[in-house]
């Protein structure tokens, strides 16, 4: 069990507004389409949209049989800026999962995907991903995750529209 978690981020340009690029981010209900890991998402406790303090339930999956619920907490919410959540898990610890989006002219915008680990995993948590579902480089897998995260957020946002039918 020599794996660790602090921090890492991932930057993509996406040829799209920042506000465009966050309604799409912020919207919870649409992760699973971004996220490899992430397979449900609803808004709970009353929650309806992207605010400071909002809760979702996420469900998460490594593939196979393993899935597991989470709780997060809507901490930055900023149209077009940032959009950040908190997660905590048993054992797990903390991590905190960040967007910033900085416009870059002419329609771009640098999106900036990162975590930071602020309560790490307990040695029952490492082995559990180690041994029970095989992950010898969770760092690894995170950040291949963001970087697919980037990819299919890029394909949501820059897709073509369609001119009008006549």
């Amino acid at each position: 069990m020599n794996q660790t978690l602090t921090t890492d981020t991932v930057e993509r340009v996406l040829h799209a507004l920042p506000e465009d690029i966050y309604t799409l981010v912020s919207d919870i209900t649409r992760t699973p389409e971004l996220s490899p890991e992430i397979i449900r998402t609803r808004w709970i406790r009353g929650a309806t949209g992207p605010e400071v303090g909002a809760r979702f339930l996420a469900v998460n999956s490594l593939g196979g049989i393993w899935t597991w619920p989470n709780f997060p907490v809507v901490i930055a919410a900023e149209p077009g800026r940032e959009f950040a959540i908190s997660r905590t898990e048993p054992f797990f610890g903390t991590l905190e999962w960040r967007y910033t989006f900085f416009s870059q002219g002419e329609g771009s915008t640098l999106v900036r995907e990162s975590y930071t680990v602020t309560r790490p995993l307990t040695r029952a948590a490492w082995f559990m991903i180690e041994k029970l579902i095989g992950s010898t480089d969770r760092a690894g897998e995170l950040r291949a995750g963001m970087t697919t995260t980037l990819g299919r957020l890029a394909e949501l946002v820059e897709r073509p529209v369609p001119p009008p039918q006549r």
